[in-house]
């Protein structure tokens, strides 16, 4: 893959920020967007924007046809079995909280849901309100010093209690994959259903539900170039049909009466209200650019910068770096010293840098480090080499702005 080439067809790339070059590493809270989205979209609003399913005019069944060509395509990219299987939410967040509430719905005193400590707030608090709403109980598998899971005692956790399990893919703050397969196998040995957070793999590496076996995936359209606002819940055919909306109103139902309702069929019954069609419009756009890329070099790209990474960063004196050895997600959290991670972000933000600081929307997994926040710099398509030595010398400089300050 020919990063280079990649990066000249992202237009935000190139600009200067505070007078440098923009050096880009936040992509793990957010992508950039390339030419081909932008246009998609743009095209979307100028030519077609209607409303879908509701008119039989050209350009509400051009929208239509869009939104489900869109459908189909996500599909195809996670090979779930068929687009029904494919619910359209704005994001992450939302398709986690949509199965805590319409799968959890099942949920009784003392049953259990099995996570860990590494999760994002985003599967782990929708799973703590559905616990206090039906008297289950959240269980987390232990994690070894590199932090990765320790699975060695995966089938005691399992027990005849156990609802759910529900697991990141990969971590946003430690980068570690996570063998969800093999999590998988073992929750179905005991009949129990295994919900992935993807939202830092699927635009990462290879991901395909039918290998992985899991129930249900979650994951983001603007972690992976598409717009903000676009997200996808993919459950299996038998579990949607048996779960009860989350959202009630419009375009969710088949008939309604005033004293009763029935649901549209899937994945309409989860769809309510007029949908982000320009969204999906855009997530079937980059869904192609990453598709012309091919997810394995996409992935190995990654490989490459996080290697490179964490060999320039462990030669700067005084930097702390989490997580496992490679493979790993492209994600690395750092400390510098006593430097505070959000005074390192202020300086590195005067030098054209962008990095992330703070607890990553993953508090209990900082505590477990013994750290407040930590220094994220995280990669994608566009990323160069040349940026993460252009982040090596911004520590640098923070470093000395700082042993300045103290002497004075």
């Amino acid at each position: 893959m020919d990063a280079r080439a990649v990066r000249r067809q992202f237009p935000i790339l190139d600009q200067e920020v505070n007078g440098h070059p923009l050096v880009y590493l936040d992509s793990a809270a957010t992508s950039q967007k390339p030419l081909a989205v932008i246009e998609a979209v743009d095209r979307y609003y100028r030519e077609y924007n209607a409303n879908v399913h509701r008119g039989l005019h050209t350009l509400s069944e051009r929208a239509t046809r869009a939104l489900e060509e869109a459908r189909a395509k996500v599909a195809r990219f996670i090979n779930a079995a068929a687009p029904e299987e494919i619910v359209f939410v704005r994001n992450t967040t939302e398709a986690i909280n949509l199965v805590a509430h319409s799968f959890g719905a099942r949920f009784r005193e003392g049953d259990e849901i099995l996570l860990t400590p590494m999760e994002h707030h985003s599967n782990l608090v929708p799973w703590q309100l559905a616990a206090r709403r039906s008297g289950a109980r959240l269980r987390f598998l232990p994690m070894n010093p590199d932090g990765t899971l320790d699975l060695s005692d995966l089938d005691r956790y399992l027990t005849p209690k156990t609802r759910l399990v529900a697991v990141t893919h990969v971590s946003n703050v430690l980068g570690t994959i996570n063998p969800v397969a093999e999590i998988a196998r073992a929750a179905h040995r005991q009949g129990v259903p295994v919900l992935v957070d993807g939202a830092q793999s699927v635009p990462h590496m290879p991901v395909d539900v039918q290998a992985l076996d899991c129930d249900f995936l979650a994951f983001s359209g603007h972690k992976m170039l598409a717009p903000m606002g676009i997200g996808v819940l993919y459950g299996k055919r038998e579990l949607l049909e048996a779960m009860d909306p989350f959202l009630a109103g419009g375009e969710m139902i088949s008939d309604v009466h005033l004293e009763a309702s029935t649901w549209a069929q899937l994945p309409y019954k989860f769809e309510a209200g007029t949908p982000d069609v320009a969204g999906a419009v855009g997530l079937a756009a980059a869904i192609d650019f990453l598709n012309e890329l091919g997810m394995e070099a996409v992935f190995e790209h990654e490989q490459e910068l996080v290697r490179y990474a964490m060999k320039v960063l462990r030669e700067v004196d005084g930097v702390t770096i989490y997580g496992p050895e490679p493979p790993r997600g492209g994600v690395i959290a750092f400390n510098v010293g006593d430097i505070h991670p959000h005074d390192l972000s202020t300086v590195l933000d005067q030098e054209g840098i962008a990095i992330r600081v703070g607890h990553h929307c993953a508090q209990p997994l900082t505590e477990a480090l013994g750290v407040p926040a930590t220094a994220r710099a995280s990669f994608y398509v566009y990323t160069l080499p040349e940026e993460i030595d252009a982040l090596a010398r911004g520590i640098e400089r923070a470093k000395e702005f700082f042993a300045h300050g103290v002497r004075r």
